[in-house]
């Protein structure tokens, strides 16, 4: 009898079973779970669509760790738009080659995640510090904590190990081809048989974290408060004075004629 050919123990490799899970089925699985999730959410509890702010409670901290975290999350988020969405030959086309875009993306990205990454830091420590804050951080809240900071710790790694501390990975070769296959409905999972295992994890945990994005405080980034400009103006009246000041007498009291 002839021997079998033996399997690869990578399953995500080629276009094996395991491939076309993690990168054609996964992929459209969170797409509709984002998408559904959020018409779910704001039909069936269109009032608890918000942060559930806890300033209140306590500032200092959170003037600390809330700009650092959003504002480096931001840059996060532009740089995956460009650098998943925009085309290599795009830039190319622009003048940008590869050396410059790769040194920019390296070094702001870095920054950026640092940043993100110590704000997040900031945030968690004052809602473990923080008594009042602590009460009011449900397990939901603390699930999503996790996959936030295991996804941004993830991406932030695979950046420094492959581009600083390796000699350098050109994500932009088979990660956004396979990124933009995905919405053109013509996934292609062999792109990612050769992206480093960092970055497929990071690509997981992202998948993740947008799946369970909609049954989390996260919907708020959706969310932009149009309705100021157009909803009429709120009545402010002045209070007596005299209120508080004096004890309440029995009976009618005149006016004034």
């Amino acid at each position: 009898m002839t021997a079998a050919p033996a399997r690869s123990l990578d399953l995500a490799a080629g276009t094996g079973t395991g491939a076309v899970l993690l990168w054609v089925a996964l992929p459209y699985v969170c797409i509709a779970v984002f998408v559904l999730g959020h018409v779910w959410r704001y039909r069936y509890d269109k009032f608890g669509w918000t942060t559930r702010s806890s300033q209140l409670y306590e500032r200092r901290l959170l003037r600390i760790g809330s700009p650092l975290f959003h504002f480096g999350i931001l840059v996060v988020l532009l740089g995956h738009i460009g650098g998943l969405v925009i085309p290599k030959s795009w830039t190319e086309t622009l003048g940008i080659s590869e050396d410059m875009y790769h040194f920019g993306a390296v070094v702001l990205g870095t920054i950026a995640g640092v940043a993100t990454l110590g704000g997040l830091a900031i945030l968690i420590y004052r809602r473990r510090t923080v008594g009042p804050v602590f009460s009011a951080t449900t397990r939901n809240d603390k699930a999503m904590y996790v996959s936030l900071t295991l996804t941004i710790a993830l991406g932030l790694s695979a950046t420094v190990v492959a581009n600083i501390i390796g000699g350098g990975y050109d994500y932009r070769e088979t990660i956004s081809p396979w990124f933009r296959s995905v919405f053109y409905f013509r996934p292609d999972p062999g792109l990612m048989s050769g992206a480093p295992v960092l970055f497929k994890l990071h690509a997981i945990s992202a998948m993740l974290l947008f799946a369970a994005w909609p049954f989390t405080r996260l919907v708020h980034m959706l969310t932009a408060p149009l309705g100021y400009l157009t909803r009429p103006y709120v009545v402010y009246r002045s209070r007596d004075r005299r209120l508080g000041t004096r004890p309440p007498r029995r009976g009618w009291e005149r006016t004034g004629v």
